[in-house]
């Protein structure tokens, strides 16, 4: 309808430009939005305020000749001058009821679009390291980035999802020794378990699987790790260093196993933990093309070969080789390659970005928690050095949810024996509530989770009141199958124009937001606005379902208000699959 509104404005322009009644513009800027008061019509336009600078003349001058130039249209009812100069319009029942049959002919395809014109675009998120299950932290990012997906597909954009999976750096080598360490407990082996080693019970689960699988084959006594060049841990009470010492225990296992068995011990600790972030994921209904591995990056040589592309930008100092970031807008010079010869993280990131767009990707998209914020000046300083333009990539970032249940904040703690993961949110309130309460807010505001609210099954819970509409719609269908009667579509279409009451009418209009507030969500990457449509159409079908009956007598009236009630369950069901949440046919 915008569109529509668009043309005939446009065409009043050129008939006055045709009169002489105004001077010919350069460039007619025309926006148009929904009205917030319905008493102002259905939509409105600032055309004259925006514009009247170029035909010198005043906002409410320019738009009553404008208002008198505009063609007749079936779908124009009243045309109105609002305050300095808006035009108002107040759309015919035909036009607003027209959404209706649009609906029904699009079916879920309803509100797509291809703007995005198949342009390729590369969406990574959670990207957590394998060292351990997903946690409710991660949760937000995973829903927030599935979501954005889902919206940038149905706007026309070829959307490729990756998770990256950091499996060759210090982290995972931590890992590996916790576990070869537990697997020595397990036999017996007794020695303090150092304090900055992974202390999770899937530690000890995949400890105790390698022992099954492999028997005594890595066993050693702790006399030949626990050596007096070993450095100190900070709790043996002599105020020694947790790094220090978890690092000469990496050195240790490796050293005394060798490479094949550290690289055994290694392997097996990231395919477990993988499989679980997998499975975690699959069951939060959030699916990944493709999970890239750091590990590549070395493989085929990729640090080395972008550092060489960067090394116009690069100088040598203290022995590290640096990448001049500030020439490109980052707050400091950052390191790329140790004095060790060893490549930084930043390096291994580097390479990873910029392989994204040797794919052949058109744009990237980073959803980052908010405790990143900082690393993304730096990712930009690089890809403008390597010749990537601004415009092609984009960094969210998505702050952490603090979990309440009531009026009682959950602590995050595994010690306290509250839940951390990600999994026991989905058995607590179900994998849609959780999918949903995420999506809530804007990426980058703080959102209080209520895993009460969450769980619960009353109107006040918003995924609950959303899926109840739709397994309302559903029930209305199944009792006219009960009653033995039946929903004639192309009669309801023809007799649509009697849905003349205030519940009804505030439906239509709502269901005819639905393609612009998809546009919307797209351009601003904010998901959240879909999360809040859906419950002011489950709001507006509610009040309309508890004011008046469906299944009436007079068979017109019935197969229009019918027709109204199916395309209100096609936009609900397509608006919660965008989120990946739901749409039951019962509750």
């Amino acid at each position: 309808m915008k569109n529509r509104i668009k043309k005939i404005l446009q065409s009043a322009v050129e008939e006055l430009t045709k009169a002489e009644k105004i001077p010919a513009m350069t460039d007619v800027n025309i926006q148009i939005e929904h009205t917030r008061d319905a008493s102002h019509g259905d939509f409105a336009s600032n055309i004259a305020l925006i514009n009247c600078k170029q035909v010198q003349l005043k906002p409410r001058d320019f738009a009553q000749l404008i208002v008198e130039h505009l063609p007749d249209t079936h779908f124009i009812k009243k045309t109105e001058i609002a305050g300095p100069g808006f035009i108002n319009f107040h759309l015919s029942n035909i036009a607003q009821h027209g959404v209706v049959e649009e609906i029904l002919d699009s079916g879920q395809l309803y509100g797509q679009t291809n703007i995005g014109n198949h342009k390729k675009l590369l969406i990574e998120f959670v990207s957590a390291n394998p060292t351990g299950p997903l946690h409710v932290g991660h949760g937000r990012g995973a829903a927030i980035g599935a979501s954005l997906a889902n919206i940038l597909s149905a706007v026309g954009f070829d959307v490729h999802k990756e998770y990256y999976v950091n499996d060759a750096g210090r982290q995972m080598d931590i890992l590996a020794t916790s576990i070869w360490l537990r697997y020595l407990q397990h036999r017996r082996e007794n020695f303090p378990f150092p304090s900055n080693g992974y202390h999770g019970d899937y530690v000890l689960e995949i400890a105790a699987d390698i022992e099954k699988k492999h028997g005594d084959a890595f066993h050693l006594s702790a006399e030949k790790i626990f050596t007096k060049d070993l450095p100190a841990d900070e709790n043996d009470g002599s105020g020694g260093d947790k790094e220090a010492h978890i690092d000469g225990l990496i050195e240790k296992a490796k050293e005394l196993l060798g490479d094949s068995g550290y690289l055994c011990i290694h392997q097996h600790g990231l395919q477990h933990v993988l499989k679980g972030i997998k499975e975690d994921l699959a069951n939060f209904n959030v699916t990944f093309e493709h999970w890239y591995s750091e590990r590549r990056l070395f493989d085929v040589k990729a640090i080395e070969k972008t550092i060489e592309k960067l090394c116009s930008h690069t100088y040598e100092k203290d022995g590290n080789l640096w990448f001049d970031a500030t020439s490109f807008g980052d707050e400091k010079d950052r390191v790329l390659v140790r004095k060790n010869g060893v490549p930084t993280y930043f390096a291994s990131d580097i390479a990873y970005h910029f392989d994204k767009f040797e794919r052949g990707t058109d744009k990237i998209i980073d959803i980052f928690g908010a405790d990143h914020h900082g690393y993304i000046p730096r990712i930009k300083a690089s890809m403008l050095a390597l010749g990537i333009r601004e415009e092609q990539f984009d960094f969210i970032t998505v702050q952490f949810a603090l979990l309440w249940r009531g009026d009682e904040r959950v602590q995050m703690s595994t010690r306290s024996g509250s839940f951390v993961t990600l999994k026991d949110l989905c058995e607590e309130v179900g994998a849609d509530a959780a999918r949903f309460f995420y999506v809530m807010r804007k990426a980058e505001q703080h959102m209080d989770f209520d895993l009460k609210l969450a769980a619960s099954q009353t109107n006040e819970n918003p995924v609950y009141y959303i899926q109840y509409a739709h397994a309302r719609i559903c029930s209305v269908f199944n009792q006219l199958l009960e009653k033995k009667l039946d929903w004639d579509q192309k009669a309801g279409l023809e007799k649509i124009g009697l849905l003349l009451e205030p519940h009804e009418k505030n439906l239509v209009t709502c269901l005819a937001k639905y393609p612009e507030m998809l546009l919307s969500a797209a351009r601003n990457y904010e998901p959240h606005l879909l999360a809040h449509y859906l419950r002011e159409l489950a709001n507006h079908f509610h009040s309309y379902y508890n004011a008046h009956q469906f299944l009436i007598d007079d068979a017109a009236l019935r197969n229009a208000r019918l027709s109204l009630a199916m395309a209100c369950k096609i936009v609900l069901a397509s608006g919660l699959g965008l989120l990946n949440v739901s749409a039951p046919n019962a509750m």
